[in-house]
């Protein structure tokens, strides 16, 4: 079985969803859901469903030193993958060295367009037809790794930042339990939906 730590920083509507998915015949299963956020609202529906959980705060602390406490209980659950999930932390090439090949994320953009912040709003202010979101493997450029799928979306006339973002994360909300579930069966052919 494929052990699967999950970082968050929020709410964790996508880590919901890879939690609701890994049951049954899926290859992996939960060991740890950790966030940089204390009161995340993710860690309560993690704990709920029965996984550790655990808060490593980054405020006031330098970014390596943050990082080497994220270590420690990441190497205790022992993961074989590591999925971010509205992790909002940029994590230095040393931290994805220890992971390499080993961690996914879902970003809110047809990637390589948007990386970053501020994604929808660059797509509508592009004139963008569609839109949408992409897992990808995580390397030391940000937003840059390997394609592991992508989810379109149209870009309706009136759209707004809002109306786009619910639109597009309704799709992250699929396409990551689907790539999670081929990635941790050592298939990454791309899942297009």
């Amino acid at each position: 079985m494929i052990r699967v730590a999950i970082l968050i920083s929020g709410a964790g509507s996508n880590m919901a969803a890879l939690l609701r998915d890994m049951v049954g015949d899926h290859p992996a299963r939960p060991v740890l859901v950790a966030s940089n956020v204390a009161g995340a609202g993710g860690l309560r529906l993690a704990a709920e469903a029965g996984v550790p959980v655990v808060t490593v705060d980054h405020r006031g602390r330098a970014r390596d030193a943050f990082e080497a406490a994220l270590l420690d209980p990441l190497a205790a659950a022992r993961p074989d993958v590591v999925c971010l999930a509205g992790f909002m932390r940029v994590l230095t090439p040393q931290f994805v060295a220890r992971f390499a090949g080993r961690m996914i994320n879902i970003h809110p953009s047809l990637l390589p367009k948007y990386p970053g912040l501020h994604t929808h709003a660059r797509a509508l202010a592009a004139g963008d037809g569609q839109a949408g979101c992409t897992v990808h493997e995580v390397t030391a450029d940000l937003d840059s790794g390997p394609i592991l799928g992508q989810a379109r979306v149209p870009v309706l006339p009136g759209d707004s930042e809002e109306t786009l973002s619910r639109r597009v994360l309704a799709m992250e909300h699929r396409l990551y339990p689907a790539v999670l579930r081929r990635f941790a069966a050592g298939d990454r052919t791309p899942v297009l939906l």
